[in-house]
């Protein structure tokens, strides 16, 4: 397989979901370009319009404009998430601060997700909810019902972008002062950076606290979202598996939280490249180069996980290709992801000819060199989808993913893309 020429990666995950929600919140219309066009994406769409916010149709190489009116409006319809964790998070947060009833829902997967690591904290806050079971409620579907918000300090259970995200969006919209520290390695800032621009007060202490004071307002922006870097990684991934050839990734984000996965390639001995080219939406943007080459076994620190954690089924699968061992400590958060990817990707990588194995929350994958052959089961998960079908382009491999159209969920034409840099 050879790669060859360039390629950008679609617009960012987390950035849209955060830029929709922000945007409906001001008063005053929003535009938003190079918004990623994903069924996660137009689920935050969906939800906010039963909000009482305007939001056009997104579609790709159009711009997005949403019309908010500073304000949720109380809905008349279920808000249903989709398959978007990061949904349903960061709306609990907003919806806490609004003095009305609201019911979340999700898809199979979704309702089956944690939810009690934010409605614990937003019940400290001052919310409501109303569902089965006890309170305050861990699984979809459940009603938040918001209000006067009381201010939070909070030791987050996992280091978590959506729990941060959630919380901090709560002390937003309720007008209260948040203090959160995260156990383990520091998760993504993209919600940190936004409200920054928007003048909120936001300090990193060196006991790892982080203090959030309510100086800012949300006022109607007009910006552009970086190419998402873990979607990249997919290509980069292919690119490394290749026999020759190179590829340019361009106009990626380079937050520096969200690079990690970088880092572990360059220690497994890969031939990458990192060339800033500037900034979007306030987050460092650049150029991945990638040339094919042999790599090597690493461990993956419990510290590393929260900073690569939508990675790791790429770095795993990269692992069955090595040579030596890689391991993944303590990567139980992977359990509750959009399917529980740790044991899939155990599982899918025996089912294919690698050798991996689960010890304890730790994933071990040792590498090999026969051509990867088998039938791959998803339950949905795009980025269970995605890896494999990267693993699938060895030479010699033959890789059937039951369900590849889920990778829609994060990376629109995702097969399209692969056929672009490999020819295959």
């Amino acid at each position: 397989m050879q790669v060859q020429g360039h390629i950008s990666a679609p617009g960012d995950k987390s950035i849209t979901h955060r830029l929709l929600l922000l945007a409906g919140l001001a008063r005053g219309r929003s535009r938003i370009r190079g918004a990623l066009t994903s069924l996660d994406a137009r689920s935050s769409a969906g939800v906010l319009r039963r909000l009482g916010v305007t939001v056009t149709p997104i579609r790709p190489g159009r711009e997005v404009l949403v019309l908010g009116s500073g304000r949720l409006r109380r809905p008349r319809e279920i808000l249903h998430c989709g398959n978007s964790g990061t949904t349903a998070r960061l709306l609990l947060g907003a919806l806490a601060g609004h003095d009305f009833r609201a019911t979340l829902t999700g898809d199979k997967s979704l309702r089956g997700r944690p939810m009690r690591r934010v409605t614990e904290p937003l019940t400290m806050m001052g919310a409501r909810f109303d569902g089965r079971g006890p309170m305050p409620p861990d699984r979809l579907p459940f009603a938040i019902r918001g209000g006067a918000l009381h201010p939070l300090t909070w030791e987050l259970p996992v280091s978590s972008a959506q729990v941060k995200g959630c919380l901090l969006l709560a002390g937003t919209v309720g007008g209260v002062g948040v203090s959160l520290r995260e156990p383990a390695g520091r998760s993504r800032d993209h919600t940190e950076r936004l409200l920054r621009a928007f003048g909120y007060r936001i300090v990193e202490e060196p006991d790892g606290w982080m203090r959030f004071a309510p100086t800012g307002a949300i006022e109607p922006f007009d910006i552009e979202v970086p190419g998402d870097i873990s979607s990249a990684a997919f290509l980069v991934g292919a690119a490394i598996l290749a026999t020759e050839g190179s590829l340019r990734v361009t106009g990626v984000g380079l937050n520096p939280t969200r690079t990690g996965f970088l880092r572990v390639l360059e220690r497994m001995g890969a031939r990458i490249s990192v060339v800033p080219t500037g900034e979007c939406s306030g987050e460092p943007v650049g150029e991945i180069g990638i040339r094919p080459g042999p790599l090597g076994g690493v461990t993956v620190t419990a510290g590393e996980i929260s900073g690569l954690i939508d990675e790791i089924p790429l770095l795993a699968i990269l692992g069955a290709r090595a040579l030596g061992q890689t391991r993944f400590e303590e990567a139980g958060e992977l359990r509750v992801k959009e399917s529980d990817r740790l044991k899939l990707l155990a599982d899918n990588l025996a089912a294919v000819g690698a050798r991996a194995s689960i010890e304890g929350n730790s994933l071990v994958v040792r590498g090999g060199h026969s051509p990867p052959v088998g039938r791959v089961r998803t339950e949905g998960d795009h980025r269970i989808a995605m890896a494999f079908a990267v693993l699938g382009l060895v030479e010699g491999a033959r890789v059937e993913v039951d369900d590849p159209e889920c990778a829609e969920v994060s990376f629109p034409g995702f097969a399209k893309a692969l056929r672009k840099v490999t020819g295959r």
